[in-house]
């Protein structure tokens, strides 16, 4: 197993990362309530929803400021319940430290100070009554989600992490910051 530091500029350059950043924001949205068989739409109310909904992949965050791979610890989102969006497009290298990582599976190991989301690809997996990776996993755990499970050099996955200040039902009085980001390679079993 090899492993590239994500919140380092020469670390981010094997990848050509640029990083990208939005706060985000909860706002009012027209809905429907449940109707009277408890699932087809019913009167309209209102709900919420997050603001920007960035986890597509073809979602333009050109207007986002870059942030340096060495800020990713910096304290960012405005404190207390608050949210944000950190978005990046990693292009698989040929090899690292010396290392050929075509066929590799590279899975990306990212901790955010309180939780996180990671859609890959614009893809969110969801899957009931099982750990999910991609998913809130528990206050500041390791979210490990797989980047690709056979690496081609030039391959290009675009990562969007969504970051949760919390607990949500007892504002914390931080912030929201990266405590590690890194893609791990790991040579496929023979026969595989």
């Amino acid at each position: 197993m090899a492993d590239v530091n994500l919140m380092t500029k020469e670390g981010s350059a094997i990848f050509g990362a640029e990083w990208r950043y939005s706060d985000a924001k909860i706002i009012e949205v027209p809905y429907t309530a449940p109707g009277a068989d408890r699932n087809a739409p019913g009167p309209a109310n209102t709900t919420y929803e997050i603001s920007p909904l960035a986890g597509a992949a073809d979602f333009d965050d050109s207007s986002w400021p870059i942030i340096a791979a060495d800020t990713l610890g910096q304290r960012r989102a405005g404190g207390k319940v608050c949210f944000n969006w950190y978005r990046v497009t990693l292009t698989m290298p040929r090899d690292f430290a010396g290392l050929d990582v075509a066929g590799s599976v590279a899975v990306l190991h990212a901790t955010v100070d309180d939780y996180a989301e990671i859609w890959v690809n614009g893809q969110l997996p969801r899957v009931l009554n099982q750990d999910n990776p991609n998913l809130v996993t528990g206050w500041n755990k390791p979210n490990r989600v797989v980047l690709s499970n056979d690496v081609k050099p030039g391959e290009k996955v675009q990562v969007a992490i969504f970051g949760i200040n919390g607990p949500i039902s007892a504002a914390p009085t931080n912030y929201i910051w990266f405590r590690e980001a890194k893609v791990e390679f790991y040579p496929k079993a023979h026969g595989q």
